[in-house]
């Protein structure tokens, strides 16, 4: 998180738009209200619904007693410290401390329930911090988070955790420091770093004091200030219709900020049902199902939407999945019965799923009451993986499940990216955004789990095309500034298949590519043109780099691969393979890697190969031995299609105007044509660069009729040929457009 008062974003103020509070007149709540909200806050976050004396539930309040009772055993408070070896400000570990202890008063079963000597201690304790160190006209120094988010957010929280053991004058004393770091003017702009997560956490934070003080103006303005996170945005943080969401301007974040917005936001609908200052967003449960649901998979958050927080820890994806499951649990209660219902459904499933790290062992106890009633209820089936694509191109980004597999597609372009680093984290992430692809099938929910980050090569991450030129750790801006010129990103599907691509500048290089993906039932073919570059190092293609030490068969000669237990691989040329051992200070993985090598300074290069994950070696050998399966129309920096026969689908990406597979379009654009067995076809296209105020396309087929035409189809003539003159498309978000067609005799 950083100051960015050089970005401009919407302004929309405290307008209702699309979400809303339901308001009190002023002065109207009752301090039975203010009690309501704080037993709620406490039974939302700390947890409720379980039995004490049940197991797990048992065990982990008597930890917690166990380990609340030696935080108060050990305060020592100083002027420099409240416990010895966190020295001052300790903005994390000793406010976490503080609430440790405040769970252990407030929940039942932790042997020190209401205990008013640990109440005490708490009081003490969260007195002296906010003197040493949270105090009221003292000077914030670095980084503004934890001054107006991160450490007042915790210390409310113990605040009302334990109720009438802080005194008025210590209850005051916090709020106006809390007013001092957070002025409600904070609120009056969504501009800034006060987007997003940051706003739905700083009215978080000001409900919060709101509630310490029973303030009913305070909580009034709270809510009402959540009304620009709600609305569909165009540009810049927020939602927009495709499922994208974006922090930072430029980086796609359901992982990291998403997470915690669609945390913070089911916490606060939780909380604030049925009183004065209840919320109404229906857009937001749209959300749930349109951003987040898509990158999670089998229990965990795909990496490509967690900026720099990819970075931080081993199983991380797993944390950040169980985080996203329990805020959609949570939602749930708020929004209606068939989307409840449903959600409930896709929880179960991912927590069947996810045999990795167990999602119900790892749930906190509000969490784990609530996951665990539903994996009990057996009217509640678990949604499986659903299969298709979803193609989100306002955030450069795709998601394509097949039979028992998964895959995820991460670009760049000049409105996403390539990476983002900050606060000393990601700093080698350079390559994440240069089409890099991620995949999954059956047991390999920790591919990217178990320490890749730490011990992957960076310039070989699977799926990119790189210069091998070294790079600065932190190369480019901070905070996602790292944006090619690229306009060309993004591509064409009709739900099921796709077709991808990528105009790619590498960072702080010259290189260039021109990169396409075909998303098929059981692979994925991947081509490349026009690959150039004066870097005076070798480019590469990385065709994949497997955390693995499985056997990997290769028949150069057949042009086929297979890597045991996980998939096979078809491709054309010299395929380079390396088996190593890579290690950081504390741990050792296994990779194989496997590239084809493009030379110093290529002009005009180009690859092309065929992920089958889960494939056996008979499958992929079958494969790479029948000139049937697959067509290439094209490969070059013009144009790139391939034709599938089995599956009546020719798909091409126009980089420029031209001809390829039958299909001739006016302008760049992205066409995917896909026949059915009933004589009919669906056509598919879309603007990736998002400028064409007009676009034809013609079908060298004999087209009788449109069956299901679009707005923004113009006109269409069939006949020997179709021909369909498209309108504006430019301010559609780079979104597919699907017409179906019934077809004659060729």
């Amino acid at each position: 998180m950083n100051e960015y008062s050089r970005r401009l974003f919407l302004r929309l103020g405290g307008a209702a738009v699309a979400g809303g509070l339901v308001p009190a007149a002023r002065g109207s709540a009752h301090p039975a209200d203010f009690a309501l909200l704080r037993r709620r806050w406490r039974d939302v976050t700390a947890g409720a619904g379980f039995d004490a004396t049940a197991e797990p539930y048992r065990t982990r309040l008597v930890q917690l007693g166990s380990t609340a009772a030696g935080y108060r055993d050990t305060m020592a408070p100083t002027g420099t410290s409240l416990w010895p070896g966190l020295a001052f400000p300790s903005f994390v570990q000793t406010p976490v401390r503080l609430q440790a202890m405040a769970r252990a008063y407030a929940l039942p079963g932790t042997g020190l329930t209401g205990d008013a000597s640990l109440a005490a201690a708490v009081a003490t304790g969260l007195d002296h911090y906010r003197r040493q160190v949270y105090a009221a006209g003292a000077r914030p120094v670095g980084n503004w988070w934890p001054w107006q988010i991160g450490t007042p957010k915790r210390l409310l929280d113990v605040a009302l955790l334990i109720g009438p053991h802080l005194t008025d004058q210590q209850s005051r004393a916090l709020s106006e420091a809390v007013d001092h770091f957070v002025p409600e003017w904070r609120l009056d702009d969504y501009s800034g770093n006060s987007t997003g997560a940051n706003r739905v956490d700083l009215c978080t934070v000001t409900l919060l004091r709101a509630i310490l003080r029973s303030d009913a103006d305070k909580a009034a303005r709270a809510v009402s200030a959540l009304d620009p996170v709600f609305p569909y945005v165009t540009e810049g943080d927020g939602f927009y219709r495709d499922g994208s969401f974006i922090q930072h301007t430029s980086i796609p974040y359901q992982g990291g900020y998403g997470m915690v917005m669609l945390s913070g936001l089911a916490t606060l609908f939780a909380v604030l049902r049925g009183t004065p200052w209840e919320i109404a967003a229906p857009n937001l449960f749209d959300m749930v199902d349109r951003s987040f649901a898509p990158f999670v998979h089998d229990g965990f958050c795909m990496d490509l939407v967690s900026g720099r927080g990819i970075s931080r820890d081993a199983y991380g994806d797993h944390r950040r999945g169980r985080l996203i499951a329990s805020a959609i649990l949570l939602l749930g209660d708020a929004a209606p019965v068939a989307a409840r219902t449903r959600w409930q459904g896709i929880v179960k499933g991912w927590a069947v799923r996810d045999t990795v790290q167990p999602m119900l062992e790892e749930a906190d106890l509000g969490f784990h009451a609530r996951l665990a009633a539903i994996l009990e209820d057996e009217t509640i089936p678990a949604a499986p993986e659903p299969e298709g694509h979803r193609l989100l191109p306002m955030s450069a980004r795709a998601v394509h499940r097949g039979p028992g597999w998964c895959a995820a597609l991460s670009m760049a372009s000049y409105r996403i990216g390539h990476y983002e680093h900050g606060n000393g984290e990601n700093l080698r992430g350079w390559h994440t955004g240069s089409g890099m692809l991620y995949w999954w099938a059956k047991g390999h929910g920790d591919q990217y789990s178990d320490s890749f980050w730490a011990t992957v090569d960076p310039y070989r991450l699977p799926g990119t095309t790189v210069s091998t030129k070294r790079l600065a750790d932190g190369a480019g801006a901070a905070w996602g500034d790292t944006c090619p010129p690229g306009r060309w990103v993004g591509g064409a599907t009709d739900g099921r298949y796709a077709t991808v691509g990528q105009h790619l500048n590498g960072l702080q290089s010259t290189m260039e590519a021109f990169k396409s993906w075909f998303f098929l039932d059981d692979a994925v073919v991947c081509m490349g043109a026009g690959i150039t570059g004066r870097d005076g190092v070798p480019v590469e293609t990385i065709v994949d780099n497997r955390r693995t030490g499985a056997l990997l068969t290769l028949d150069q000669k057949a042009g086929w691969a297979h890597l045991a237990g996980h998939g096979g691989y078809i491709f054309h040329g010299l395929l380079r393979t390396l088996r190593e051992n890579r290690a950081t200070d504390s741990v050792t993985r296994s990779y194989v890697t496997l590239w084809l090598d493009h030379g110093t300074d290529p002009d005009a290069a180009g690859y092309f190969y065929v992920l089958l994950p889960g494939a056996t070696p008979a499958r992929t050998r079958a494969r790479a031995t029948d000139p049937t399966w697959l067509r290439v129309l094209a490969n070059t920096a013009r144009q790139q299609g391939v034709q599938v026969p089995s599956l009546g689908l020719t798909a091409v990406n126009f980089w420029n105007a031209g001809v390829a597979g039958g299909l001739t379009a006016s302008a760049p654009c992205a066409v995917l044509v896909k026949e059915g067995g009933d004589g009919t076809a669906t056509l598919t296209v879309s603007d990736p660069r998002r400028d064409l105020s007009e676009l034809t396309v013609i079908w060298d087929r004999p087209v009788t009729r449109v069956l299901r035409g679009h707005p923004l189809l113009v006109s269409a003539t069939t006949g020997a040929r179709l021909t369909l003159r498209w309108g504006r498309l430019s301010d559609r978000g780079g979104s597919s457009k699907t017409i179906t067609v019934r077809l004659g005799q060729a």
